[in-house]
């Protein structure tokens, strides 16, 4: 959840390591400090709050040397304070340490440390492992962390800086994301690659049990437990600078938005068999033999993939007719799912390194089940681990609230669902060359749809004072109200639920009051009639009803006070546009409440721990 980097090089840290952090701050946004070693001594800065904080006591008091780690926070353990914040050092600031993950026994650790007579400054479980370096160090670096390891359970990305080897920064990882970027005379640690790009492009992504030793003249890897070295090439990241900037949006948020319709369209591309107008994913290994023998597919995902899941189940039932179950990550890990080797696990993380998820891939694979990863990170956990893997095309994704990666994650469900279906022999022709085509025509529809907003930006603040809001929706028009509803309370942190519209009389209703935000979505041809009963249901409860309809479906203007209209398409296709204008309505909700959007209150980006 947190964010760390380091550098070694020839230049001043100080910098370096206060910009990186400011493109990790949408992993955690509690507290952020620092800690450069100029070769004798090992100066701190930290400080509760924002990056902002930090950066102006810096310039009061800069700290010089050209090795540094930094650590932005999204707390677990203790209260956001100057105390809890990281870097943390031992008594004697001989080592400093920036940790994201979770140390499940620091408290066993702790008490055996302070019967030694060690005295702690913070509420936090990392500052144990400060400590331990003291205690432990035995004059050589990689036995010490060996040593150090063997001591704690959980997960975590650890930086580590030394006065007593000043040329060299140590990283290391167990099931919390670490890349090392590899430079010309200096090297770095991120949690993430937008905060390296501006210096190189050149990443090693490190594994679970590695130690990554960083000189300023080169890398070496090592297993953390053999101390053995490892090879691994060098990839390049693709990714544009541009793409990780605002470039004139005021948030990155509404920019993502806007940026969906290439990411889609980046996502689609090589996907499609032009000569055939089949879907094609080369990427995948499959037999048809293997395709044909699974009787079960489970999607696996948290949050908002979860939601992505949700219209995934629904597009490969209805174009496979293969069972889907979609769980929650959190909770299918510890339970007994029936799982065999005619089972495919599909998992969804933007990531590729949720914890939850990550722990469902494994377990499957114990099992024997076959499991596809669908994440926008390559070089990912999960990228790396997923027998199998579709990589969405979003390009980095900052903004706490997900949007694109939410819709190229949907995309990549109808894509797979065609695909599967293709292999069995089950979609005529005539359908596949109707879905294909209406798949096509998604990014510029979604296009159109953004060039109109104005209706939905007065929509939005009509609803900021409301201390509730609810969407309804029918089969995969509730899918699409459960993505809106998080949307809306995660950003302006409104109450706000979503129902399924035929669940309105077994309780519901009761929550409906004169003048309660209502927003329907009425898209899918099979019960459309039976939507517009609903809204009748609500309306005459007092509630102020907000329609979503295709494109000529009219009569729902005689049922809503305020209708927002999406292209037409296939009733399948409806979820990719008629998320977008609930993202446009949490966004301007949430601005006209004055709100960070970018970094709501308590949450983060990437949740890496569980």
């Amino acid at each position: 959840m947190c964010g760390i980097i380091g550098y070694i090089g020839a230049r001043e840290s100080q910098n370096i390591l206060a910009n990186g952090l400011g493109k990790l701050e949408y992993r955690g946004y509690d507290s952020a400090g620092i800690a450069v070693c100029d070769g004798e001594c090992i100066q701190t800065e930290k400080t509760v709050g924002r990056l902002d904080n930090l950066q102006e006591k810096l310039i009061e008091s800069p700290k010089q040397g050209s090795l540094g780690i930094g650590h932005t926070r999204w707390a677990t353990h203790g209260r956001p304070s100057n105390e809890n914040s990281h870097p943390h050092t031992d008594e004697e600031t001989e080592f400093a340490v920036v940790h994201n993950g979770i140390i499940e026994n620091y408290l066993d650790v702790k008490e055996e440390l302070i019967a030694d007579g060690v005295t702690f400054t913070s509420e936090t479980d990392s500052e144990v492992i400060a400590h331990l370096f003291s205690k432990l160090y035995d004059g050589e670096m990689i036995s010490t962390i060996q040593k150090v390891v063997q001591k704690l359970k959980g997960a975590y990305a650890l930086g580590v800086v030394t006065k007593n080897d000043p040329d060299t920064l140590y990283a290391v990882r167990q099931a919390s994301p670490l890349i090392v970027g590899v430079g010309e005379d200096e090297n770095f640690i991120s949690s993430d690659i937008p905060a390296l790009l501006e210096h190189t492009r050149d990443m090693l992504i490190l594994e679970d049990g590695e130690i990554a030793v960083l000189k300023r003249e080169g890398v070496s890897l090592l297993d953390l437990e053999t101390a053995n070295p490892i090879e691994r090439d060098v990839f390049k990241v693709d990714w544009d600078m541009e793409q990780a900037e605002k470039n004139g949006f005021d948030h990155f948020m509404l920019k993502e938005i806007f940026e969906q319709p290439n990411a889609l369209q980046k996502t689609m591309t090589g996907r499609f068999d032009e000569e055939s107008n089949k879907v094609d994913f080369q990427e995948l290994d499959w037999t048809a033999d293997k395709v044909n023998n699974w009787n079960k597919i489970y999607i696996v995902a948290c949050g908002t993939a979860y939601h992505a899941g949700l219209i995934g189940q629904n597009a490969i039932e209805e174009l496979t007719r293969i069972p889907v179950s979609v769980e929650i990550a959190s909770e299918f890990r510890y339970r007994r799912p029936i799982i065999d080797e005619n089972t495919l696990v599909i998992v969804v993380s933007q990531s590729g390194e949720t914890a939850d998820t990550l722990a469902a891939l494994r377990q499957s694979q114990k099992v024997g089940a076959e499991v596809l990863g669908i994440t926008n990170v390559v070089g990912s956990s999960i990228a790396r681990e997923a027998d199998n893997v579709i990589l969405t095309m979003a390009g980095p994704e900052i903004a706490v609230a997900s949007t694109k990666a939410y819709t190229t994650q949907v995309l990549s469900f109808y894509l797979l669902g065609a695909y599967v279906a293709q292999m069995k022999e089950m979609i005529s022709d005539e359908y596949r060359e109707q879905l294909v085509k209406g798949i096509q025509a998604i990014p510029s529809q979604i296009e159109e749809g953004l060039e109109h907003t104005k209706g939905l930006q007065w929509y939005a603040e009509s609803i900021k004072d409301s201390k509730s809001v609810f969407f309804l929706g029918r089969g995969l028009d509730h899918a699409v109200a459960l993505e809106g509803s998080l949307k809306l309370k995660e950003i302006s942190y409104i109450h706000s639920e979503a129902y399924a519209a035929g669940e309105l009389k077994h309780g519901t209703l009761a929550l409906i009051e004169e003048g309660t935000p209502v927003i329907a979505l009425a898209t899918q041809d099979e019960v459309y009639e039976k939507m517009l009963g609903n809204i009748e249901e609500v309306k005459a409860r007092g509630a102020q009803v907000m329609g979503v309809a295709t494109e000529g479906n009219m009569k729902i203007y005689q049922y809503v006070d305020e209708t927002c209209y999406i292209p037409a398409t296939l009733s399948l296709l409806t979820p990719l546009l008629s998320v977008v204008p609930l993202q446009i309505i949490s966004y301007y909700t949430a601005l006209a409440l004055g709100k960070d959007i970018d970094k709501p209150r308590n949450l983060a980006k990437s949740v890496t721990v569980e």
